[in-house]
């Protein structure tokens, strides 16, 4: 823990903003207000001048050194008081990040960017009318971002473009998710709604389940068909959605096609496959006879005492076979994971997975890079899984950047993680027309994402003011079977306050 002293009392959200920038030179800090034991200190100032321009200093000390650093920005409008304490933070993590900087040699190539979707806000000023010139200059100069970042953002904003013309338009239909959270195992990286198949089989969970699940996509989808909204993309995720019996899936698929309005015009059903040892020739099965074709076969590692450390009980050879046996059953859109920085994972391991990649040629390759989030088993035992520093984890995702230019692929979307080793990325790859649609509006926040299911959240975008707002269905199987009727009847009234 790095004790922080600061000179004052920042409310709390500041002080969030503040310690997030510390995190990305420091595995955890923390920031106090006059520590006798702090081993770094610093002295804020900040203001906003009669032509509104906010103005940033500070000066920190270490071990006798100073470091020192001063920003300023004008803005146009006085801005709201809300937008005002937006500035001020950031200004703030300017100065700050520099000081660091100059302390440890360490270059955050993202700059002061710590949330989610660095994209959003490529194409937020894309939408405002700057160019990209101007857009360059804005994320150079006052969110600190690389070139090489910017670069990445502007090529997946213009590929996003190419598979969505009407992106800015999108919010008048709905995408929807549907989770199912059973798996095979948890793995010790998630904190997804996961649960262990066979102990629900035997409680009766998974057929109570079910039973809801049929329920509910009825109901959403009669709402739907009144209320006269497309639908844009249906994702299937969890869990692992193929973990149930083909019988089940299909009998899912019918409620679905049935219930959904103009199915015939959603353009694109995605089914999360991704633990291989789920996946049967009856499963596929069902999967073309429906006419759903995209899907995960997520290998994660080419490494079997990887998959066994991080607790997928399958093997290297089942996820090749698997692969196969998708492909040569009519699978012609498949997605493979891969995750940089798993326990004992070095550039020689990840070369390799980069080579049986290669064997298959996936349609899109999503590159992960590990991240510690705070309810995985990982993150409450650290000291049992080693992982690769933040000069290996980079040097793995220089790799796949190569790999992926050279095989023909080209990234369409990109998010970022806490606690998110090398403080990189998670990049998806595809083949030039094979993006995922569901993964680019869920990623920019351009439309409503109807969640139903265990675990699956609702994210109301408003079409006309872009405002957020959140439902989640619980995680649990047991309180989804009690519950998913109330559920059903919250998000309804949520859409007709949202489409009036």
């Amino acid at each position: 823990m790095k004790i922080i002293e600061v000179n004052e009392e920042f409310k709390e959200d500041w002080n969030r903003v503040l310690n997030h920038i510390a995190n990305l030179f420091f595995e955890d800090s923390k920031i106090v207000v006059n520590a006798r034991d702090a081993e770094l200190s610093f002295r804020f100032q900040h203001s906003i001048d009669e032509n509104n321009k906010i103005h940033t200093s500070c000066e920190m000390l270490a071990n006798g050194q100073s470091y020192s650093s001063n920003y300023s920005i004008q803005y146009d409008t006085v801005g709201t008081e809300k937008e005002q304490a937006i500035r001020m933070k950031r200004a703030l993590s300017h100065v700050m990040l520099d000081v660091l900087e100059q302390y440890t040699g360490m270059i955050q190539t993202w700059g002061i960017l710590t949330g989610v979707r660095p994209t959003k806000l490529y194409h937020k000023y894309r939408k405002q009318g700057y160019s990209e010139e101007e857009i360059y200059a804005v994320l150079k100069k006052d969110y600190r971002i690389s070139d090489s970042k910017i670069s990445l953002m502007r090529e997946i904003v213009e590929r996003q473009l190419i598979t969505i013309p009407d992106l800015d338009e999108i919010g008048k239909e709905i995408s929807v998710y549907i989770g199912v959270p059973f798996c095979p195992t948890k793995c010790a990286y998630c904190t997804f709604p996961a649960y262990a198949i066979q102990s629900n089989r035997k409680s009766g969970r998974v057929d109570s389940f079910i039973d809801g699940l049929h329920i509910e996509i009825r109901a959403m989808g009669k709402w739907l068909k009144e209320n006269n909204i497309n639908i844009t993309s249906v994702y299937w995720g969890g869990g692992t959605p193929t973990s149930i019996e083909a019988e089940e899936m299909d009998a899912l698929y019918k409620t679905m096609f049935e219930s959904f309005p103009n199915p015939e015009n959603i353009r694109e059903i995605t089914v999360e496959a991704g633990r291989p040892d789920t996946i049967t020739p009856e499963k596929i099965a069902v999967l073309k006879k429906w006419g759903i074709d995209r899907i995960s076969v997520n290998p994660q590692s080419y490494t079997d005492e990887t998959l066994k450390a991080i607790g997928r009980h399958h093997t290297v050879q089942e996820t090749i076979d698997k692969f196969w046996l998708s492909r040569n059953s009519g699978m012609n859109n498949i997605n493979m994971d891969l995750i940089i920085g798993l326990p004992n994972e070095g550039i020689e391991e990840f070369q390799h997975s980069l080579d049986e990649s290669a064997k298959m040629q996936p349609e899109s390759l999503t590159v992960h890079t590990l991240s510690f989030k705070r309810a995985s088993e990982m993150t409450h035992n650290k000291d049992k899984y080693k992982v690769a520093d933040r000069e290996t984890v980079t040097k793995m995702m220089d790799m796949a950047s190569d790999w992926t230019r050279e095989n023909g692929y080209v990234p369409y979307y990109l998010y970022r993680q806490k606690n998110i080793l090398g403080n990189l990325e998670n990049v998806g790859y595809c083949k030039p027309g094979e993006e995922s649609i569901y993964n680019i509006v869920i990623m920019e926040e351009v439309q409503t994402i109807l969640g139903i299911g265990c675990g699956a959240s609702t994210k109301f975008v408003n079409p006309d003011t872009g405002k957020i707002t959140q439902f989640h269905n619980p995680k649990d199987p047991a309180a989804y079977i009690m519950t998913f009727e109330e559920a059903i009847e919250k998000k309804i009234n949520m859409l007709n306050e949202l489409y009036n």
